[in-house]
């Protein structure tokens, strides 16, 4: 299907359709017509924000630019995650007005025109709920429903009664109250809606427009246990103030598990009848080890670390727990000294290396990929610079 009339080919949108993707090849092209038919003479644009997908969902967001239709799409190498996909979606948009909603035609783009006119009518965000009088869940399972009626119950007493799904991926708001609040957000998790109201500098005017969640018929859903996971750390991290953040939590979390599998390593190599010191050295390579999987599997697991990399990481990380451990023990004979206190002393001693492990190995380790993503895009640069800089020579001769 071609794109309908001149509207398609003007430069200056009214609203940007925000739509984060991985893996969501097959839904492409059908959400672009969809949103055509529903959109009618309103000026948009979709701006695809995919993750690297190995399906190559960019590809199909590419052809349907070079066809004419309002798309771009913004490629991420070395980073995953859904807010902070919305969040480099919105910054590169320039309309009034932005839509986020899902690539896999689970959200009805029919609701669009009214989340648009409810904002048109003063309000500063329009959410898509499921909640509201002739809105739908669809089809979910119980499980599933009763997870997001617990989460939304978590919402409501943390926002109080302002939204009715606050748990909702398909909302509209202006684009500046999302530049007044850009710095606030913490971009983890998949609960972009919740992260903006909490953030917003001021109370907002929200706007319910009900509708009906449908069933995903192509691709793979994204919701897992984990995502309920960061949504509750995010949860603690809005109620503290930014203090404990989400991947703190969980790298804390995975350090409680490190300790137990330490003590259980040490317990039972001492019962082989090995001496203290060998028994402690295999515990800690244990626990390092443990630390190191769970941290890449679950804490880091929008940057997890594969193939030769995966090695590579695994051994700094270790150097990293050695450091840190070295930290542990200034900062716990240091406290010790001035106090006589065994318990802070300790605690103190944990307490720095934690947050030490944590900030180098997310620089060191986890950080990998985004250095190598930068690699590429500056010798992606410097390559095109030089075939234009060759198609000038030729020109000019």
């Amino acid at each position: 299907m071609a794109p309908r009339g001149a509207r398609r080919l003007e430069t200056r949108k009214s609203v940007s359709i925000i739509a984060p993707a991985y893996n969501e090849r097959e839904n492409i092209w059908p959400l672009v017509t969809a949103l055509d038919r529903a959109l009618g003479d309103i000026a948009w644009e979709l701006i695809v924000v995919d993750d690297d997908s190995p399906d190559r969902t960019h590809e199909v967001a590419d052809a349907c630019a070079r066809e004419g239709w309002p798309v771009r799409c913004i490629r991420r190498l070395g980073r995953r995650g859904l807010s902070s996909a919305v969040v480099e979606g919105a910054l590169a948009s320039s309309a009034d007005y932005l839509v986020v909603m899902d690539a896999d035609l689970q959200h009805d783009e029919g609701a669009i025109p009214a989340l648009l006119a409810a904002l048109a009518g003063g309000a500063d965000l329009a959410v898509a709920s499921r909640h509201s009088p002739g809105g739908s869940v669809g089809d979910w399972n119980a499980r599933r429903a009763g997870m997001s009626a617990v989460a939304t119950r978590l919402c409501t007493a943390m926002l109080g009664a302002r939204v009715s799904d606050p748990m909702s991926g398909f909302f509209a708001l202006r684009r500046s109250l999302f530049l007044d609040c850009v710095y606030g957000l913490s971009q983890q998790g998949f609960k972009i809606l919740l992260d903006i109201v909490a953030a917003a500098p001021r109370e907002l005017k929200i706007a319910d427009v009900p509708y009906v969640f449908r069933s995903r018929e192509q691709g793979e859903s994204k919701l897992d246990t984990l995502v309920v996971v960061e949504f509750l750390l995010m949860m603690v991290e809005k109620a503290s103030a930014g203090l404990l953040g989400p991947r703190l939590m969980m790298f804390l979390g995975v350090g409680c598990c490190g300790l137990v599998w330490h003590l259980a390593v040490l317990r039972a190599v001492q019962a082989l009848g090995a001496n203290f010191l060998p028994a402690q050295i295999a515990a800690t390579l244990a626990a390092m080890t443990l630390n190191f999987a769970m941290n890449n599997r679950l804490t880091y697991r929008a940057e997890r670390l594969k193939g030769a990399p995966l090695l590579y990481g695994y051994v700094v990380f270790c150097a990293v727990c050695s450091l840190g451990a070295i930290a542990n023990v200034s900062v716990a004979s240091m406290v010790m000294s001035r106090d006589q206190n065994w318990p802070l002393a300790g605690l103190a001693g944990a307490a720095m290396s934690a947050v030490f492990n944590f900030e180098v190995a997310s620089r060191l380790v986890w950080g990998l990929g985004q250095r190598r993503a930068r690699a590429v895009r500056r010798r992606q640069a410097t390559a095109m610079m030089s075939a234009r800089a060759r198609a000038t020579t030729l020109r000019a001769c």
